[in-house]
């Protein structure tokens, strides 16, 4: 069973529904293009990241299989009397920005997207972080001028004011880790894992003392780079 599912939203009122909830611009998704986005809740809280393609008319939304039918069902809450519908599928490669040969969501797929800092929600995850603590602005996952979605007033607040004092950082640790566990300076928690493969694993944790000794239990946390900045 794939790590990954998608949800086809498919009817007249699928894009402009899809526009006036997720964190990106709906307009500049090409017609064979992925687009990294997010649905939040309305305290600005990302639900669910995802990944956003075309598929004819319709559209598709990829993301962890573990959150699929709790997104059909949140974004059914939404629907009103838009004229969408919302299907959970078996997810394409194309869906994932992947070759027709691929691997589909392999675990060599998460770990090349945790080593390029792009996270992985579960249902441990969601509604826990914002998009800035996940660098969703630095991953082109967030449009600060399409207009009003869920969650945007404080979305933008933050951008704006510059109030991003956590971040996802990218670790090396000496034991096994996993997503969920605090990440403690001493014997204070200052933060969370959010995936972990292996050694190595992504964290949200206050910017200032990222450098300190940080430890996961008893598993020593090594800071390692991202591929792009934080400035």
């Amino acid at each position: 069973m794939s790590a990954y599912v998608q949800i086809r939203a498919r009817g007249a009122d699928a894009l402009p529904f899809l526009q006036g909830q997720l964190t990106n611009d709906l307009a500049l998704l090409g017609d064979d293009g992925v687009q990294l986005s997010a649905w939040c809740n309305p305290k600005g809280r990302v639900i669910a990241f995802l990944r956003v393609s075309r598929a004819g008319e319709d559209l598709r939304l990829a993301l962890p299989a573990a959150l699929g039918d709790a997104v059909v069902a949140g974004l059914l809450r939404y629907r009103f009397r838009a004229k969408v519908e919302f299907v959970l599928e078996v997810v394409e490669n194309a869906a994932l920005g992947l070759p027709d040969d691929a691997d589909g969501a392999s675990e060599d797929w998460l770990h090349r997207n945790l080593l390029g800092g792009i996270p992985d929600i579960g249902p441990g995850q969601s509604e826990a972080f914002t998009p800035h603590m996940l660098n969703l602005d630095r991953l082109d996952a967030i449009s600060l001028d399409k207009g009003c979605y869920t969650g945007q007033e404080i979305v933008a607040r933050t951008h704006f004011r510059g109030a991003t004092k956590r971040r996802m950082l990218r670790f090396r640790s000496d034991a096994p880790v996993a997503a969920g566990d605090a990440v403690t300076q001493g014997d204070r928690k200052i933060g969370d894992v959010v995936n972990a493969i292996g050694p190595d694993l992504l964290a949200v944790v206050p910017i200032d003392g990222a450098d300190d000794v940080l430890s996961v239990g008893d598993a020593t946390l090594t800071r390692a780079s991202l591929p792009y900045s934080l400035e």
